[in-house]
């Protein structure tokens, strides 16, 4: 009886695939709501006197937007991609990826390895109705403040401010 059920199923899987659609739809973060992220994580580090890059990527981790504000070192503009794209990546705030791969003292480094992945704080996920459709990064805050805490603080306000408008629809 058991053979007679997996020829079965063996039988039944290229009609189920069959019956699968050529064409994926998947949320993700419009420009619109890129921008706004931005400016509102930008405008949150200026308002606390920083002058940092941010960088927002979509739901496949390409770039919506991005600004290097004057007076923000150079390579801020790379590491705030990489803190958007590692937060979108792994679906969670760069710095709690950060913290699990401290605690994997190195049994699990080849994630780490990739290109654009980061432990650093200051990448967060934008997420809507349990799918992560984007992420912003920031950086260029002293790290005196807290070891990145400053950028994920500002990170989450541009989230935040998409998130609001998205649950005012």
């Amino acid at each position: 009886m058991r053979i007679a059920r997996l020829l079965f199923a063996l039988a039944a899987a290229p009609l189920a695939a069959a019956a699968a659609s050529p064409i994926a739809n998947e949320p993700t973060l419009s420009a619109d709501a890129a921008l706004q992220a931005l400016a509102g994580a930008l405008d949150r580090c200026r308002s606390e006197g920083q002058h940092v890059s941010v960088t927002v990527v979509d739901a496949a981790g390409r770039v919506k937007a991005t600004v290097r504000d004057d007076g923000a070192a150079p390579h801020t503009a790379e590491h705030s991609l990489r803190k958007a794209y590692t937060a979108l990546s792994y679906r969670m705030p760069s710095a709690e990826y950060g913290k699990r791969a401290a605690q994997a003292k190195g049994v699990a480094i080849g994630p780490q390895l990739l290109p654009n992945i980061t432990t650093a704080a200051g990448g967060v996920p934008v997420k809507a109705g349990g799918a992560t459709i984007g992420a912003v990064g920031v950086s260029g805050t002293p790290s005196s403040a807290g070891g990145g805490a400053g950028d994920a603080k500002c990170a989450a306000a541009g989230v935040e401010l998409v998130e609001n408008r998205m649950s005012e629809r």
